[in-house]
């Protein structure tokens, strides 16, 4: 493997960073190595918040029912990323404790494992999305013309599962084994694909059928199906540090079994707080349609700022867990407190933006005048929380980075269950602050849980953890 140059120009680092090319992330100057894992991170989570423009811009074409049936149906499927986000999270230590220990061979046996794991747990919930899909949207609070409008949007994304799985969990082991160029160029050739498809489905562009917003959840199938088979000609190739092959392939029900106790701390992370954002959306449900669609292009828009720096915190994550396996701890927490000030400066100017040019942004994406309205409000008090939201991100990917997945758990635990979901519909109902209390709960959460970490962080059990 080669290192780390010592200099290089942007443009060079640049090249370097989507080269693809195998390096040792243990070795050299940390910003260097944050800077050459982050680039493709960064570049693969923007395409991935630009999909999430696009189709909230063309759904939106079709009013305020289709769109709060897109936010509605995204609201549940915050439930399954969690489940997908977590068995990643548990993929991306494992493998890249064992780069770490230059133990290649172990690393692709964890990822396989992970890979059947994804296969079964996806066809099962999507076998049984398929058939409660009318039901769900019900039991969000969506009205009748919701559902009428949404079932089939709601009933094709959500039995897709499993192609979600799969396109988390290889990410996850590229990430791991420091190949983000393969993680990004996978995100941005199924994006791309969606992007062109979305309009042309929904509309009936060109030769293709009328078939309005079914046409937006067939459009992102197709384009994450063709994404998934590209990551798995690339794993079975063996193009970056993994090779999937006959040895490596085998079932290892003791490894599946350390990785899924590894993954409970990391989905019961992801489904406390991504079941809040249901509860939320439950609250906003309330208030009717113009706010749930105000909500829905606000929290697109966010995704659209916030993915890079998620970008970021997976660069985080994957230098702690291969610093750890080469017995460079102290180096593995510098490199934390790098990343936490590059996510904390990007953020920054992403609220600058918010608050200038809020109703110019939310205008893009809706035409009537209420969501526009809701969605304005929204946008700029999400701005307000950025700074320790950014914090959070970091360190919150760093012990997961490094196989502590019980220590953001308990964060999450605290922070959403205990203070924002009570603290939301206090400021919503008895305080009267309706949907804005609801987003002022949000942000006061996030910072709580952002202290919380940092001191968990400063007492450095997390370099201990055995994976």
């Amino acid at each position: 493997m080669t290192s780390t140059p010592s200099r290089r120009s942007w443009w060079g680092t640049l090249r370097a960073a989507l080269s693809g090319e195998p390096r040792d992330y243990t070795t050299g100057k940390l910003s260097q190595a944050i800077v050459l894992l982050a680039i493709p991170m960064v570049l693969e989570m923007s395409m991935e918040s630009l999909f999430a423009i696009c189709d909230i811009y063309w759904v939106s074409r079709l009013g305020s029912d289709a769109t709060a049936a897109v936010g509605l149906t995204e609201s549940v499927l915050t439930l399954y990323y969690a489940i997908a986000v977590g068995l990643s999270i548990a993929t991306t230590a494992m493998v890249s404790r064992r780069i770490g220990e230059k133990d290649p061979i172990a690393a692709a046996q964890a990822g396989a494992q992970a890979v059947y794991l994804g296969l079964g747990i996806g066809v099962l919930t999507g076998i049984l999305c398929w058939f409660a899909a009318p039901h769900i949207l019900s039991l969000m609070g969506a009205e009748s013309s919701v559902i009428d409008l949404g079932v089939g949007y709601t009933r094709i994304m959500l039995a897709s599962n499993v192609i979600i799985l799969l396109l988390f969990l290889h990410n996850a082991i590229f990430r791991g084994a420091g190949d983000p160029a393969l993680a990004m160029r996978a995100l941005w050739l199924g994006n791309g694909i969606n992007i062109v498809l979305d309009p042309c489905l929904i509309f009936g562009w060109g030769p293709f059928p009328a078939l309005g917003l079914t046409g937006a959840a067939i459009a992102t199938v197709i384009g994450r199906t063709v994404a998934v088979l590209y990551q798995l000609h690339h794993l079975r190739r063996g193009s970056g540090a993994i090779r999937f092959h006959r040895q490596t392939m085998a079932p290892d029900f003791e490894r599946m079994w350390r990785l899924l106790r590894l993954s409970v701390g990391g989905i019961a992370q992801m489904l406390i707080a991504t079941s809040s954002w249901v509860f939320m959306m439950r609250l906003m449900a309330h208030f009717g349609s113009h706010v749930v669609a105000g909500y829905t292009v606000a929290i697109r828009i966010c995704l659209f700022s916030i993915l890079p720096a998620w970008g970021l915190s997976n660069a985080a994550a994957t230098l702690v867990g291969q610093h750890l396996g080469a017995k460079l701890p102290q180096r593995a927490e510098r490199a934390v407190w790098i990343t936490g000030f590059y996510n904390m400066a990007f953020l920054l100017s992403i609220v600058i933006i918010f608050l200038l040019a809020g109703e110019t942004l939310v205008r893009f994406f809706a035409t009537e005048a209420e969501p526009i309205a809701y969605g304005t409000r929204f946008l700029q008090i999400f701005g307000y929380g950025y700074l320790f939201y950014g914090w959070g991100m970091i360190l919150t990917q760093a012990f997961n980075g490094a196989g502590d997945t019980m220590t953001p758990t308990w964060l999450n635990l605290i922070a959403f269950w205990i203070v924002q979901i009570p603290l939301a519909w206090i400021l919503a109902f008895p305080l009267g602050q309706g949907p804005s209390g609801v987003l002022w709960a949000v942000i006061l959460a996030d910072s709580l849980m952002t202290i919380l970490a940092l001191i968990c962080f400063m007492r450095g059990r997390w370099k201990k953890q055995v994976v």
